[in-house]
């Protein structure tokens, strides 16, 4: 199935590749943004039930306190308030998991550029899109290659920042963003700007949801 998947990405991004003047970077953009489209509606269920959690979260808190001693009572008042403001904790897993195959597959895809026929011209801004950060040292001359790693890292702390409903969660929230840089740095740099991208779209989706309503007044 994610080969499948990989494929048909992969028939995408040479259709964007040879319509952009066969800029491998640009098109690994334009098909992270369509990808980002086509997956909109599982994605703003996502975002909306994670705010929808947070909102929550000083109700919650205040039932924590009354019911430190009692975890059952605190279990059941806490899903008496999930049922009162109509949110279900799992509606934000489910979207993320529809997405999970296009994920390991746009991974794939961008992981193996072997798997790409058709594309020759991997170089987008000076940086060859194959290569890692790490490889031969190459960071040390094209600094292009640590900005976008940095970029990784900053984008998924801010990210993962936007999308907490918990503030348990800020051990992970810390932990994330080192991880995906360690990761960066042995990446093709090819993933690494689809991850980039989709952290920016991901981020700007995320303020859309949120934006105020137009002519909505301020409580003062």
């Amino acid at each position: 199935m994610i080969n499948t998947i990989a494929q048909f990405l992969g028939e995408i991004l040479l259709f964007f590749y040879n319509n952009t003047g066969q800029n491998y970077g640009l098109a690994i953009i334009l098909l992270t943004l369509a990808v980002r489209l086509v997956t909109w509606p599982l994605t703003s269920k996502q975002l909306s039930s994670a705010k929808k959690m947070q909102d929550m979260q000083p109700e919650i808190k205040k039932l924590q306190v009354k019911y430190k001693d009692d975890k059952e009572k605190l279990n059941q008042a806490t899903m008496e308030l999930w049922k009162t403001h109509k949110v279900n904790p799992a509606a934000g897993c489910l979207p993320l998991l529809l997405q999970f195959p296009v994920l390991i597959a746009m991974f794939r895809l961008l992981q193996e550029p072997a798997l790409l026929e058709g594309i020759e011209n991997f170089m987008f801004l000076t940086m060859n899109m194959t290569i890692a950060a790490v490889a031969d040292g190459i960071w040390q001359t094209n600094p292009g290659y640590y900005i976008m790693v940095l970029l990784s890292g900053i984008t998924t702390y801010l990210q993962q920042k936007l999308m907490m409903t918990d503030k348990s969660q800020q051990t992970m929230m810390i932990i994330m963003p080192f991880m995906i840089l360690f990761f960066s740095v042995r990446f093709p740099a090819g993933l690494v700007l689809y991850w980039v991208v989709n952290n920016f779209l991901s981020v700007g989706h995320h303020f859309l949801l949120n934006k105020p309503a137009k002519g909505a007044v301020s409580e003062k």
